[in-house]
């Protein structure tokens, strides 16, 4: 059955499909971690005097060095540049220092596709011109001459959002060697690494032996549930020929040492093993929501390999939009896939995306609504 969505589900942007969602027990629509903290992620929050204390005490310098360190060498980042990390509000800030630095260099930009539409917005925003870079395309081989021709940069969302899929390490060993052979920017956002483990190669080690000017979006904000007090880094290679530090300085002085240090005792927490019970729980969400859904005539779940904290389902002839609009009927939320296929956007028709960083009460409430939906018809 196919349904023409009503005009009110037409809306600019995701964040404004997920802004809808922010009241509802059952948000299953931003990419924002809203689990229930752990024990050991409690006795952190219960310790924030503490963290002000120290933050008030130590110098900001000591600080931010602890937190990068614990941060990055989680994720199995044990080159990155320490020197050249620039810590931001969110991924969202970092992407458009990027995307006003790139600006005053280069006039297109390679952008993979599909992807979170913010990131095509924000570079179009800054007035470069997109040219698709298709996931298939890029995961096959090398990319072709005449688009790296065109092209100041290319962009890279690895895990993928909404896919997951991860570019693996030989996959961009050639890449960076591409972009040094036409020099080209290669650019990273990582905002998903910390929840593949085939995500944590050195990715770093790899751009620095490349030759390649290189630029790497990281994000704390997919992992933990901080309400929101995250951190966004951004790095460059040391002759990228964009004037990153400079836009930096025209936004912002840097974060807060408070958060700083909350991130750094998250990273520790994690890397006493929380990191792998929060795979497990990601793990055990989508299995329950695979599962409630798996005998529904036409749903198929074409990302199989993915343990990104998303997930998404094919509706068969069903239209996203207008399964996101009965879904509301039950107070729940997730996101309709157009927008994130930003070069055509009728490949998304019939994708849902749904996060899996919520309860597994949560999880499993939002698969049987979706469950009574899609069998309604």
């Amino acid at each position: 059955m196919t349904t023409t969505a009503s005009p009110s589900t037409q809306l600019g942007n995701l964040t404004q499909f997920e802004h809808l969602a922010l009241n509802s027990p059952l948000n299953l629509s931003d990419g924002h971690a809203r689990q229930d903290l752990t024990p050991g992620q409690i006795r952190i929050i219960d310790d924030l005097p503490g963290l002000w204390a120290e933050a008030v005490k130590l110098p900001v310098e000591e600080l931010e060095i602890a937190a990068k360190k614990a941060y990055f060498e989680l994720l199995g980042q044990f080159s990155f540049p320490s020197e050249r990390v620039l810590s931001c509000y969110s991924s969202s800030v970092a992407m458009e220092i990027f995307a006003r630095s790139l600006a005053t260099r280069a006039d297109a930009i390679g952008l993979i596709h599909p992807t979170f539409d913010n990131i095509p917005d924000i570079l179009r925003g800054v007035g470069l011109r997109l040219v698709p870079v298709e996931e298939d395309v890029l995961h096959a081989g090398d990319l072709p001459a005449e688009l790296l021709a065109q092209v100041g940069c290319v962009f890279v969302t690895t895990p993928n959002n909404p896919t997951g899929r991860v570019l693996p390490a030989e996959r961009l060993r050639r890449l960076a060697e591409q972009c040094a052979e036409h020099d080209v920017v290669l650019t990273l956002d990582t905002s998903f690494r910390g929840f593949d483990t085939d995500a944590h190669y050195d990715h770093y080690a790899i751009l620095r032996d490349s030759g390649c000017r290189w630029v790497v979006i990281e994000d704390t904000g997919k992992l933990w549930p901080t309400q929101e007090l995250k951190i966004g880094f951004l790095m460059s290679s040391e002759h990228v020929g964009l004037p990153v530090h400079e836009i930096y300085s025209d936004i912002l002085l840097g974060v807060s040492p408070v958060i700083m240090s909350m991130i750094r005792r998250f990273s520790e927490d994690a890397a006493g093993g929380g990191l792998a019970e929060l795979h497990r729980f990601i793990a055990r969400n989508r299995a329950t929501l695979r599962s409630v859904l798996a005998d529904v005539p036409g749903v198929s779940f074409p990302d199989t390999h993915s343990r990104a904290s998303v997930e998404r389902l094919h509706l068969g002839e069903r239209l996203g939009l207008e399964v996101w609009s009965r879904l509301q009927d039950f107070n729940v939320f997730v996101l309709p896939c157009q927008k994130f296929h930003w070069a055509r956007p009728g490949e998304g028709d019939h994708l849902l995306r749904i996060a899996l960083s919520r309860s597994e009460s949560a999880v499993r409430g939002a698969a049987d609504a979706l469950r009574t939906v899609l069998l309604k018809g």
